[in-house]
C-alpha cells in the first residue's frame, strides 16, 4: 500500500534540496510532498516571520492539498514545526518522524534545546544581519556535513538560504506532551551527526519525549540529504511504515 509522506526541511533550506531524499521515498512506492516553509521562500521578510508562521504555512499545505494519513517528517528545525503542525491537525496525520530533530516542550524555543555557544553564535549574527542567521562554512562542513567530500559539502552550502532568526526564539504552545498525542511516533538518528555535541545529544535525550517510538538508526551525517539521500530515504521509509 502507498503511503503519504509530507517532508519538513531544516533551517537554511527548501523543499527543493529534499527531493533527492524524496525521490528515494517515492521510489519505494509512496507519495512524497516537500512544501517550502514560510521564511525560507524567495522574497519572505526574514526579520518577521515567525515560528507560527512557519507552522501555519505547513498547515495550510496539508489543508489545501486535503492530506490525511499523514507520514509527517521534520528534520531539525522542521522538529518544530511537525511538533507545532500535531498540535493543530492531528487528526489528518498517521505518525510523526523525526530525523535528528527538536522534540519541544510546551513553552520551549529551539534556543533553548542548543548548546550556549550556539546561541551566542545566533545572537551575533542575526544582530548583524537583519534578524536573519546563516551557518558559518566552518560550521557547516564540520558539524553539519561532515561525512562528505568538500566539493559536496561546498555545492550543498550554496543552496543555503538566511534563516529568520524568530523561529529560533519564539517559545512554542503545546497543550500537552508529545507523548500524549496518540499518533505513532518515530525518530531517526543519523549517528554520526555532531550538529548537536554528542554531550548534548539529540538522541536519547530529545527522541525520549516522544514516549512510546520506533528508534531508527543509520550512519551519517546532520545533512544526508546533500551526503547520502538514498540511504536516509530508506531509513525514512522504515520510520514511516505501519
Amino acid at each position: 500500500m502507498p503511503d503519504t509522506y509530507v517532508l519538513v526541511h531544516g533551517a537554511w533550506h527548501t523543499g527543493a534540496e529534499i527531493e533527492a531524499v524524496a525521490d528515494g521515498v517515492r521510489a519505494a512506492g509512496h507519495t512524497v510532498h516537500c512544501p517550502t516553509l514560510a521564511g525560507n521562500r524567495p522574497g519572505d521578510d526574514r526579520a518577521t516571520t515567525t515560528l507560527e508562521d512557519a507552522i501555519g504555512s505547513a498547515v495550510r499545505y496539508i489543508e489545501e492539498k486535503n492530506l490525511t494519513q499523514v507520514r509527517l517528517v521534520g528534520h531539525s528545525y522542521g522538529g518544530m514545526v511537525i511538533s507545532g503542525v500535531a498540535e493543530r491537525i492531528a487528526q489528518r496525520l498517521k505518525r510523526l518522524v523525526y530525523i535528528n530533530a527538536f522534540v519541544p516542550l510546551n513553552g520551549e524555543s529551539l534556543n533553548d534545546m542548543v548548546p550556549p555557544h550556539y546561541v551566542a553564535m545566533f545572537d551575533a549574527l542575526a544582530a548583524a544581519n537583519a534578524n536573519a542567521v546563516n551557518l558559518p562554512f566552518e560550521v557547516w562542513r564540520e558539524s553539519f556535513i561532515n561525512d562528505a567530500d568538500l566539493p559536496t559539502a561546498q555545492a550543498a552550502y550554496d543552496k543555503l538560504n538566511p534563516h529568520p532568526y524568530r523561529t529560533f526564539t519564539d517559545k512554542i504552545a503545546l497543550s500537552q506532551p508529545l507523548a500524549a498525542l496518540a499518533l505513532g511516533k518515530s525518530f531517526i538518528n543519523c549517528q554520526q551527526d555532531t550538529a548537536l555535541p554528542h554531550s548534548l545529544p539529540w538522541h536519547p535525550r530529545l527522541s525520549e519525549r516522544l514516549g512510546l517510538f520506533r528508534l531508527v538508526e543509520c550512519p551519517g551525517s546532520h545533512e544526508m540529504f546533500f551526503s547520502n539521500p538514498l540511504r536516509l530515504a530508506q531509513a525514512i521509509v522504515e520510520a514511516g511504515r505501519d
